[in-house]
């Protein structure tokens, strides 16, 4: 009798572990499902942050200015203003990631944009040369420029810090020169629809001021790039290779399109697109497509990246620096005939200290200081992150000594993050 009461308390004991322990599985399941749950969040929004993060950042920073100057920043007119004034800022931007990622720098942008512009006032004014013509042979001229700083750079191996400062002194003291330490225009009224002109609208009547063929544009504009999203997305989910969820992609692209389209009906209710909007936007993305698509874009990162490597590899590195250099003469020489159309007149102090702010948005937007990193979006938002700033705080009243101490913090810090960034990494 004692003996079955004995194995029935051992049988009950047995039960009530098993209970316990089964809880416990369960319990530990729960914490394990909670912390993959957990990773695989903190993983989503650390891919965001860093693909989205500088965006994020123009976004905050647009905000901020809209709330401090009351609304004054989202006007319609101050919109148009932004983009004719950061233009060439943002053109020059494209030329000096791709020097900055094969590991290199450019002093010497501002003073070619001032000697171009004055390049271009002696030829229309004093020569009478048509201004298309002028054009095609200040094109050519920031070329040739660019050449000589390549050909010093990557063929006789001096710093590109040393040859870039020598031309920004050259071209500084040739401007000069040009100009005989005067300014001088007005250019004719074909040169300035560059920088002052806009896309004409047949929809405009004199009952209405809106530009229906902008919205428009921006709408058509805004589905085909949701279109062409849509399809990689497809292309990609064929070969497993989806890494977002599909409300993140619907989410993602519902705001682009709202952003798209808001910016639109501000332009619209204005003059419409600039037509230095179009000329930028059509270099933006063929620049995005040559860095992303193509084998010479391959070759720029990889020469930044490993120039040795590289070398190695079968890349002629010294012709690919080169390369970078020319580009970026001749996107130097765009940027200076937008600015002398702008001004209306080609001064001798026209360029002074542009190369700060182009090569501030490229650090600000993602590029490495050492070379192999960066892209063209990032460059674009980093030019129009110093653009909303140097507006935004001018439009406040602040004085241009304190912008100038808050760009360089913006600056410094934006660096200090990068190289955080590869510490963590290494």
């Amino acid at each position: 009798m004692n003996k079955k009461l004995d194995r029935s308390g051992e049988a009950e004991y047995g039960h009530r572990d098993l209970a316990v322990i089964a809880s416990l599985s369960g319990v530990a399941m729960l914490l394990h499902t909670g912390k993959v749950i957990i990773r695989k969040y903190n993983e989503f929004f650390r891919n965001v942050l860093r693909d989205y993060g500088m965006i994020l950042s123009l976004v905050l920073i647009m905000c901020f200015f809209q709330v401090m100057t009351e609304g004054t920043l989202m006007q319609p007119l101050n919109i148009t203003n932004l983009i004719l004034q950061n233009s060439y800022i943002v053109i020059m931007a494209l030329g000096m990631l791709l020097v900055i990622i094969t590991g290199h720098i450019d002093l010497s942008v501002g003073s070619v944009v001032g000697f171009i512009g004055a390049l271009a006032a002696v030829l229309v004014i004093h020569f009478q040369v048509d201004f298309i013509v002028a054009s095609i042979i200040c094109l050519l001229a920031g070329a040739v420029i660019g050449g000589m700083h390549g050909y010093f750079i990557a063929f006789f191996n001096i710093p590109s810090f040393i040859v870039t400062l020598a031309g920004m002194l050259v071209f500084k003291g040739l401007t000069l020169a040009l100009l005989d330490g005067q300014s001088v225009g007005p250019f004719p009224d074909g040169f300035q629809l560059l920088s002052a002109g806009f896309l004409p609208d047949p929809f405009v009547s004199v009952y209405t001021d809106f530009r229906w063929m902008s919205l428009l544009i921006g709408v058509v504009l805004a589905m085909m790039v949701t279109g062409i999203k849509l399809r990689q997305r497809m292309r990609l989910s064929l070969h497993g290779m989806i890494t977002e969820s599909w409300y993140f992609f619907i989410v993602k692209n519902t705001v682009f399109v709202a952003l798209v389209v808001y910016f639109s009906v501000l332009l619209a209710s204005y003059k419409g697109i600039p037509n230095v909007l179009v000329v930028m936007s059509v270099l933006i993305v063929t620049y995005a497509f040559v860095t992303n698509r193509t084998v010479l874009g391959r070759r720029v990162y990889a020469v930044g990246g490993n120039e040795k490597a590289a070398r190695l590899s079968g890349i002629k590195t010294a012709r690919v620096s080169f390369y970078t250099f020319v580009n970026m003469g001749m996107l130097a020489a765009v940027a200076g005939l937008i600015f002398a159309a702008r001004l209306n007149t080609a001064t001798p102090k026209a360029g002074g200290g542009f190369e700060l702010d182009v090569i501030a948005a490229c650090f600000i937007g993602g590029a490495s200081a050492s070379g192999g990193v960066g892209k063209v979006m990032g460059a674009v938002t980093g030019a129009f992150i110093m653009g909303v700033m140097n507006n935004g705080m001018s439009i406040m009243g602040i004085g241009i000594d304190y912008q100038q101490v808050i760009k360089g913090l913006v600056l410094l810090a934006a660096v200090f993050v990068d190289v955080l960034n590869k510490n963590k990494a290494c």
